[in-house]
């Protein structure tokens, strides 16, 4: 009797150490896909942070290289002055005339600074309306920059489109809205709207390849500021360039991240431009 108790109570220990074991391994499962997930978000936050910081380095080499240009550009007005008094003195040049002939040309350098001054100014406050609009979650997905003049707006792919989809998701509307607002508000401003893919190769229903894929996303932003915020079409532009206009290298994820964007680029109206260069500095 004795002998059958024990092996009841043994019987006992071993069912239960097997359940034991069974919920020890579910716990386990579980806060393995716990800490699946922290991973795979903490990649993706580093992966726009890198994104970020890069984007960074490049307005700065940008800045760089302007400066450059335009100690140049001083090096050879000086050159070209230097030229033009020897030659004024070697052909008995009146001296007076020459400098009347400088002062002239200065004076439209400064009407054309102050021209470049005007559209830069508009332009950071474009930029500044904007970013102030924007919420931080928002600026994580989203950059705008200012680079010769021209005003750059980048959309991540996965905050506007499905992957490999060219169908805009209900959490972009938000955002774009905000940037229909400021469109809206700088009438004398045009728009073209840029696809951009990485070399990832696609080929589904009604797409075709990288080309398709980036016109047809360009065309559906466009198509939502027009339809849904109001923006006038007339300026607004679609575009696509698929792989062909790479921020960065395909080779890594974090590269391939970059490069898969839209770009909502806003420029002054050429034609505007273009009459205000040409508008006497005496008439102003």
């Amino acid at each position: 009797m004795n002998r059958q108790a024990l092996f009841i109570a043994i019987g006992a220990a071993v069912i239960l150490t097997g359940c034991a074991s069974k919920k020890e391994l579910a716990d386990c499962r579980t806060e393995n896909r716990v800490l699946a997930e922290n991973l795979q978000n903490s990649k993706e936050d580093l992966a726009g942070k890198n994104a970020r910081i890069t984007s960074l380095e490049e307005q700065l080499e940008a800045q760089r290289k302007a400066i450059r240009a335009q100690e140049q550009k001083y090096a050879e007005l000086q050159k070209m002055l230097d030229k033009s008094l020897t030659n004024a003195s070697q052909n008995n040049v009146s001296i007076e005339k020459l400098v009347d002939q400088i002062n002239e040309s200065n004076q439209y350098i400064r009407h054309l600074v102050e021209v470049k001054s005007k559209s830069d100014s508009l332009n950071i406050v474009l930029t500044n309306n904007l970013t102030r609009s924007l919420s931080k979650e928002e600026l994580k997905e989203v950059d705008v920059q200012v680079l010769k003049g021209v005003v750059y707006i980048s959309l991540a792919d996965n905050m506007l489109y499905e992957s490999g989809s060219y169908r805009i998701l209900d959490r972009a509307s938000q955002t774009l809205s905000k940037i229909a607002k400021i469109i809206k508000d700088y009438k004398d401003y045009d728009v073209l709207i840029e696809g951009n893919t990485d070399n990832v190769p696609i080929s589904r229903e009604n797409i075709r390849n990288n080309w398709d894929l980036s016109c047809l996303r360009a065309s559906s932003v466009v198509q939502e500021l027009q339809n849904k915020y109001g923006v006038d079409p007339k300026r607004l532009t679609a575009g696509g360039r698929g792989e062909y206009n790479p921020l960065q290298s395909n080779d890594t994820e974090v590269g391939r991240q970059r490069n898969r964007r839209t770009q909502i680029i806003i420029t002054p109206k050429l034609d505007e431009f273009m009459e205000l260069i040409g508008e006497a500095p005496e008439a102003k």
